[in-house]
Parts: C-alpha cells; sequence; structure tokens
C-alpha cells in the first residue's frame, strides 16, 4: 500500500468521527463556540507540529499567501458546518454532503491545473452528485406514535 493512501483513510477515519463530535458539540452550545473551541484545538495542534518538525522560514510570497487562504477557507467551511449542524441539520445528512468538497477542488484542478479525468472517475462524480441528491432529500414526516 502506497503511504499517501494509508494517510488519506486515516483522514477520512478522522474526518468521519470528527463529524459526529461537531453535532454533539452543537447540540449543547452554540456553533459560534463551538469553532472558537475546534480553533483553539488546531492552535494546541499547531505548536505541537511547530515543536516537532523543522520549518523552512524562507518561503515564496505565493506559496505563503496559499497556505494562508487554505487555511482561512477550511477555517470559514468549518465554521458554517458547525451553523449548519446548529441550525438542525442531521448530522448523517450534513457531513455526506460537506463531505463532497473533493467535487469542487476536481473541477478546479480540470479548470485550473490541466488534470484530466478518466471515464471511471467521471461516473464516480457524477454518482457522488446523485448520492449528495439522494442524501438531501427528507422523506415524508413520520406519523407520531
Amino acid at each position: 500500500m502506497h503511504i499517501w493512501l494509508g494517510f488519506a483513510i486515516l483522514a477520512l477515519v478522522l474526518w468521519g468521527i470528527t463529524g459526529v463530535t461537531q453535532k454533539l458539540s452543537t447540540n449543547r452550545i452554540s456553533s459560534d463556540r463551538s469553532f472558537l473551541w475546534f480553533c483553539w484545538a488546531m492552535v494546541a495542534l499547531s505548536a505541537v507540529v511547530l515543536g516537532l518538525a523543522r520549518p523552512h522560514w524562507g518561503l515564496a510570497t505565493v506559496v505563503v499567501v496559499c497556505s494562508i487562504a487554505g487555511g482561512a477557507l477550511n477555517g470559514l467551511g468549518a465554521w458554517t458546518s458547525f451553523r449548519a449542524l446548529e441550525s438542525g441539520g442531521k448530522a448523517s445528512i450534513v457531513i455526506s454532503l460537506i463531505s463532497l468538497y473533493p467535487l469542487l477542488t476536481v473541477l478546479l484542478a480540470v479548470l485550473l491545473l490541466g488534470e484530466r479525468l478518466s471515464g471511471m472517475q467521471m461516473t464516480g462524480a457524477l454518482v457522488a452528485i446523485a448520492a449528495a441528491i439522494l442524501l438531501s432529500l427528507e422523506g415524508p414526516p413520520k406519523p407520531k406514535a
């Protein structure tokens, strides 16, 4: 197995668990407060990584700007996911829908980076879109017992 695949699977597991913890927190405190605790956890984790890594500070401006933009966009995405959960979204639906963000990454990679998709990959993207539509549909209300 390639090492990148192991890290990708670990990310999938960690983010899968995260969806449940986010819903549990927004059931008890506001999305804003949940997000602030999320940020504090990221600051603490960043301090650990900084202590373990040997950062290379002589980076090109474009690398720094892209890294900061990526962090800001990731943070805004997390904040809006907390808001979606707090405002009544079911974790099983909200997290499934927002986890389709790679489709936007694929589209941008094709348009901006010149990457190509195989027929199988295109089929996978279309199936993911169909899954998102099906997941977002609410069935009829259940009768009260």
